[in-house]
């Protein structure tokens, strides 16, 4: 029991001097603790102070602090430390003074009595402001009131943000309108243009600014979209950096520095806002642009718009009306801005530089320099002429005539070359009506130049004087040459009437023909080498078709321009010099090659913007460079256009027909389609879209002859299901319901759907549908053939109903079909049969093969005269040579195009597209 009482003792003991070591330890970590959050209050205190200066003082927030005995001493040090480094102050105000005065030379910094009014003569290479002045400052605490200069710097280098009090909105927008008159006023007119959103005002802030808009220079903003002035500028940054900057240049001022003037005009944006962040997505995009905009030349002054931006941004925050806290100066200094311009001299100052940069552009050529006084005036009799651009405030005008027909255009990627098409389509569309000037625009880039002379979602107007357009049809050179086999006939035909009217020239026919209608032609192809991009019968007969034009052209009012980037590469073009001579006109835009004489190398150190048009054949005394105006931006051609659509309705024109070769044609909008009626003697089926200038349908004649059976060849279910859908939709429309029975057979999977819908088409128009399913295909063959050999026993096929069988996917049965039971044919024996006698007793068979092979397989041996018309897809042109004896078939299988041949019909393959037969309207 003793020994049981001594370790409870030593137990407890120990726990006592446990307790007692806790114990001290806890109040040594509290007391470090206290001493640890004194010294930190010490330090925020004292940060605080020297931050805020004497507003601190005043703050309620820290009186508490502040009266702390704890405190004092830090307090009275900040104390001691302020009023000895104002006493250091005394020369501070002089050295800002210079400062400033440096920095901010000029209109930049000096009172407006030295520069209002003045037009600015600046560059804006070497000799940009570092600084422009708002105001005067004083240090709170200076033991003297000694005003300094307060400046900010703008132009590639920081954006400015000011927020405002209540009663001090005008005093902002005051100075903001001069610190952009002191741009406006340091700047060449043209350098810096103005953008406005003020999301109270419907016409926006800075009203004396407005002289400005006449040239262009201010743009005001509706204030219920800023969207639109940031999606501007968000457009403008993108195409600096994907263009002027993808040479490895950080800033257009880097650019600008090097090329010895200023390539970009500054984008200066003015953003007055309520206080309220503006949504989402809006403020995202506004950081965005101030994020990437210094480099690109865009320039941001947001007033009353929160924004906290990676950029440099100068920030001046209102105090009250007249005074301010400036980044630039600190907060320990009171800035009063200076103030407003006189509000008289204000729009006086800013028509002066109107008229100015107006004058510039007068001597440099707009868009609107190139536009005659009246629309239409002149006629087309002796040729066509128009003004391209200027050079030292004279015009430079290209001709169409007799003695130079055909125009070159050449030169690089970003060089200007639609722009100056578009500079020319818009003089010539301008000078001459639609009776006197028809044009057919083709573009082989990946990309839609022209589409914008055609109807669109948005735009609805279109050019009068375009009959067709054509885009993205890089891939088409069927097209190109369906243009000028056009233009080969229309040439022909002319001359055919001239030659009635004992003339041979269109000047000539238009005076013996006065009540006719004969407009000069004028067809422009862009990329036009796309045309003899391959050896092969596209690039052989676009050379024909090419030097018969560009030959004969002239005498019947035929004119070509061709554009190009680069010419030099053309061998079936330069393999015909009889050719390259017709094209006297030559234009060569910066850095172009080979489209001038040999020795002409005039367009090498040609400035951008500018072109050498030579009437001569390229030779070096013939050479014009002229200064070729805008005429692609907002504002231009799109104006014009607009003018000339508005004028158009005397002469009855109807749209010009648009060929995308990325769009699929619609079944229903075909006009072969639409004009298909009852009661037709011999019933057609439209298949697809022929590649050529009207539009056609590849149109398929069912007569009652042998061998009018249709096949589709290829892998794609869907390009089947639409040329097989169409045939039978446009069958249908030329029989009377009752009249007529379809029997649609899907014998693969990927038929089952088109299959249906295509029934459900045809039951809507109350015609007789069998879908026969793939394990009864034999027995519906040999029912049919049993119909024919009856039919041709009692010779009366003119009272047989017409039969349609579409059948999709033939070669799946084909092993099923070859089964012969004894004393029967076989399921083979019978689709031949049918195939051999079905057209002359009206059964006529459309069917889907998915290989040539496969098809050959189906028709009796060495034979294909069952089959006459077909469309091949994904099957490569040798293969087809099976089926078209004799022909030599040149073909490489694309996307959605197909080749379709009719050897009762056709000479050659014509390239078609397969129709949407599902949009609506088809019925």
């Amino acid at each position: 029991m003793n020994k049981r009482t001594e370790r409870r003792d030593k137990i407890r003991a120990a726990l006592d001097e446990f307790q007692a070591a806790v114990a001290t330890a806890l109040g040594i970590a509290g007391r470090q603790q206290d001493l640890v959050a004194e010294q930190h209050a010490r330090v925020m205190v004292e940060l605080w102070l020297r931050t805020e200066g004497t507003a601190a003082t005043v703050d309620p927030a820290m009186a508490g602090p502040l009266a702390n005995p704890r405190m004092a001493d830090v307090v009275a040090k900040v104390g001691e430390d302020r009023r000895a480094h104002f006493t250091e102050w005394t020369g501070g105000p002089l050295a800002l003074t210079e400062l400033v005065t440096r920095a901010a030379p000029g209109a930049a910094g000096e009172p407006w009595q030295t520069w209002l009014g003045q037009v600015g003569t600046a560059d804006g290479i070497g000799e940009l402001p570092e600084l422009w002045r708002i105001g005067t400052a004083i240090a709170d605490e200076a033991p003297e009131r000694v005003p300094f200069p307060v400046a900010v710097p703008l132009l590639d280098t920081s954006h400015l943000h000011i927020a405002t009090t209540a009663d001090s909105r005008g005093t902002a927008e005051a100075l903001v309108e001069t610190l952009l008159l002191r741009v406006l006023s340091h700047l060449q007119p043209g350098l810096a243009h103005i953008h406005v959103w003020d999301t109270s005002q419907l016409t926006g802030s800075l009203p004396g600014l407005y002289p400005l808009t006449r040239a262009g220079l201010l743009t005001v903003h509706d204030p219920a979209a800023p969207k639109e002035l940031l999606d501007e500028l968000s457009d403008h940054i993108r195409r600096v950096h994907t263009g002027v900057l993808a040479g490895g240049d950080t800033s257009l001022g880097s650019i600008s520095g090097r090329a010895g003037r200023r390539t970009e005009p500054w984008r200066i944006a003015v953003l007055f806002g309520s206080r309220k962040a503006l949504p989402d997505d809006q403020q995202q995009q506004l950081l965005r642009v101030a994020r990437n905009g210094l480099a690109c030349g865009v320039q941001l002054i947001v007033v009353d718009v929160p924004v906290t931006v990676n950029s440099p941004m100068e920030m001046v925050d209102f105090i009250d009306e007249h005074t301010a806290r400036c980044t630039m100066s600190g907060p320990n200094a009171t800035v009063t801005l200076d103030p407003p311009l006189p509000r008289a001299d204000v729009p006086k100052a800013c028509a002066a530089i109107a008229e100015e940069l107006e004058a510039r552009r007068a001597r440099l050529c707009t868009f609107t320099d190139l536009m005659p006084d009246a629309l239409w005036q002149q006629g087309s009799g002796p040729g066509l002429g128009t003004p391209v651009g200027r050079l030292d405030g004279n015009p430079i005008d290209v001709a169409l005539g007799d003695s130079s027909p055909h125009a070159l255009v050449a030169g690089p990627s970003g060089s200007g070359k639609t722009n100056f098409l578009y500079a020319l389509l818009g003089g010539l569309t301008a000078r001459y009506s639609p009776d006197e000037l028809e044009l057919y625009l083709l573009d082989f880039k990946e990309g839609v130049s022209f589409a914008q002379f055609t109807p669109g979602r948005r735009d609805p107007t279109w050019l009068p004087h375009a009959r067709l357009v054509g885009v993205n049809v890089n891939a088409d050179r069927e097209f190109g040459v369906a243009l000028l086999q056009f233009l080969s006939d229309t040439m022909r035909d002319r001359a055919n009437v001239a030659k009635q009217y004992e003339v041979t020239k269109l000047e000539e026919l238009r005076a013996e023909d006065p009540g006719g209608r004969w407009p000069r032609i004028v067809a422009v192809i862009d990329e036009f080498q796309y045309l003899f991009a391959e050896r092969d019968v596209v690039a052989t007969t676009a050379a024909r078709l090419l030097e018969d034009v560009a030959r004969r052209g002239r005498s019947q009012g035929i004119h070509l321009v061709l554009a190009s980037q680069d010419v030099s590469g053309i061998e079936a073009f330069w393999g015909k010099p009889a050719i390259f001579e017709q094209f006297i006109l030559r234009v060569a835009l910066p850095k172009a090659r080979r489209v001038l004489a040999d020795v002409n190398d005039a367009a090498v150190e040609l400035p951008r913007w500018h072109a050498v048009v030579n009437h001569e054949s390229g030779v070096r005394q013939g050479n014009q460079v002229a200064r070729i105006p805008d005429s692609t931006s907002r504002g231009t051609f799109d104006v014009l256009q607009q003018q000339l659509w508005e004028q158009r309705q005397p002469f009855n024109l109807a749209e010009p027909t648009l060929f995308d070769g990325s769009r699929v044609p619609a079944l229903a909008d075909t006009a072969d389609f639409q004009e298909l009626r009852p009661g037709t003697e011999v019933p057609r089926a439209v298949l697809g879209q022929i590649i050529d200038v009207a539009g056609s349908a590849a149109v398929t004649t069912l007569t009652g002859s042998p061998g009018r059976n249709f096949a589709v060849i290829g892998s794609s279910p869907l390009d089947a299901a639409s040329v097989l859908g169409a045939a039978a939709l446009s069958v249908a429309r030329q029989h009377m319901p009752g009249s007529v029975a379809f029997t649609l057979c899907p014998l693969v999977g990927d038929a089952t759907q088109p299959v249906t819908r295509l029934a459900e088409r045809l039951r809507l128009d109350t015609h007789e549908v069998s879908i026969v399913e793939r394990s009864d295909f034999p027995n519906i063959l040999g029912q049919v053939a049993a119909e024919l050999a009856a039919a041709r026993t009692a010779g009366v096929s003119h009272e047989v109903k017409p039969h349609y069988l579409f059948c999709y996917g033939v070669d799946a049965v084909h092993t099923t079909l070859e089964t012969k039971v004894v004393g029967s044919p076989s399921g083979l024996d019978q689709l031949r049969a049918v195939l051999r006698h079905g057209p002359e007793h009206h059964t006529h068979v459309f069917g889907w093969w998915r290989g040539v092979g496969r098809l050959k397989a189906s028709l009796p041996m060495g034979q294909v005269e069952d089959i006459g018309p077909w469309v091949a897809f994904d099957v490569q042109g040798q293969e087809l040579q099976a089926l078209s004896p004799g022909q030599l078939i040149s073909w490489s299988p694309r996307a959605r195009r197909g080749l379709y041949f009719d050897r009762f019909e056709h000479a050659r393959p014509q390239v078609i597209i397969p129709f949407d037969i599902d949009k609506d309207g088809a019925l």
